[in-house]
């Protein structure tokens, strides 16, 4: 990076490279996870699958939400040295970096399945649907502001997240028609006019 620029990765698609991954990795163990009775019984398990669902997304998609607004507010604009990460590449940083602990969790999620049949299975999905929800709502906050938010690739954490860390200072700003993302990390329909 020439003259001081800084590698910027994308708020909204950092936060949104787990919804998908989480999802899935859920909806199959849920799929698989309730086909054996269980314990408690597919029934029991469902509904309590569908309570931690609920409640997981809620949690995922609120949790932070004064520290992210805070660093909006205060983001500061991007320099022309600055590095924009493209999306792809920080979705797949996001990805590499918790392999192991999406196939952990999916690997839990199966095995469960014999005391509470589907129950963590939704509960990662929820997490996933969370995700989503917390980037589409980064969305809402670019739209506002006219502005993307960018945060510095070596303030996020070595598996390529936690966008609002302890790591993290300040976030940068562009105008809205910056990277290959769209408000809320989506990928861009149409190629931006410049």
């Amino acid at each position: 990076m020439a003259r001081g620029g800084q590698g910027l990765a994308r708020v909204a698609v950092v936060v949104r490279a787990g919804a998908a991954p989480l999802w899935w990795c859920g909806v199959v163990a849920a799929g698989v996870g309730a086909v054996p009775s269980g314990i408690t019984g597919r029934r029991i398990g469902v509904m309590a699958g569908a309570a931690l669902f609920i409640v997981a997304a809620a949690a995922v998609a609120l949790v932070r939400r004064r520290r992210y607004t805070a660093l909006a507010r205060a983001a500061v604009r991007a320099g022309k040295h600055d590095v924009l990460q493209d999306r792809g590449v920080a979705v797949r940083n996001w990805r590499r970096g918790h392999r192991w602990w999406l196939l952990l969790a999916f690997a839990a999620a199966l095995g469960s399945a014999f005391a509470v049949p589907a129950a963590a299975g939704l509960l990662l999905a929820g997490c996933g649907a969370g995700l989503r929800l917390k980037a589409a709502w980064l969305g809402r906050l670019e739209r506002a502001g006219d502005a993307l938010l960018w945060v510095r690739v070596d303030w996020l954490a070595g598996n390529g997240g936690r966008p609002a860390g302890k790591a993290v200072r300040s976030y940068r700003s562009t105008g809205i028609a910056a990277g290959d993302a769209a408000p809320g990390g989506a990928r861009r329909r149409t190629a931006a006019l410049v």
